[in-house]
């Protein structure tokens, strides 16, 4: 299914564009287009969209946040557990659009589309639970062709 597959390609990239901004693989700090430009500003930017808890805890989720972000556009990529990795995918852009939405308002995550990447996470998930999906995205393995078992009597 190409939808499918362009969900997974563009979500990885979104993901991985997003890490590697806050390594400063996109420019430095204040250039056009960079949104941090190095860990330690993203790390300032986690801390202000997560207000609500303690500072010792931003750095956490900083590494956090980064972690998932790697591992599920590697897991999207390759097709690994795609239902389940595309869900975690919507949950982890549904946390970033609302503590977005309450540390600065609704124009943010509206104009960086979160909510789109979000519910284009969940409908991928969606998509991957459809046989022909499934069978098209998990690392070429054709799973619609294995033998069915009787169900046990």
């Amino acid at each position: 299914m190409a939808a499918a597959l362009i969900l997974r390609i563009a979500l990885a990239a979104g993901f991985l564009s997003a890490v590697a901004d806050r390594f400063g693989l996109w420019g430095a700090a204040g250039e056009r287009g960079v949104a941090w430009g190095n860990f330690a500003a993203f790390t300032a930017y986690t801390g202000r969209l997560n207000f609500f808890v303690p500072a010792a805890a931003v750095p956490f989720l900083a590494w956090t946040a980064t972690a998932l972000e790697i591992a599920l556009a590697v897991a999207l990529l390759v097709g690994y557990r795609l239902r389940e990795t595309a869900f975690a995918s919507g949950l982890l852009l549904t946390a970033f659009a609302v503590t977005m939405t309450l540390a600065t308002g609704i124009k943010a995550p509206l104009d960086y589309s979160v909510f789109t990447a979000a519910a284009g996470a969940f409908a991928l998930a969606s998509f991957a639970g459809c046989t022909g999906a499934r069978a098209s995205t998990t690392l070429g393995r054709d799973e619609s062709r294995r033998p069915q078992r009787d169900p046990p009597r």
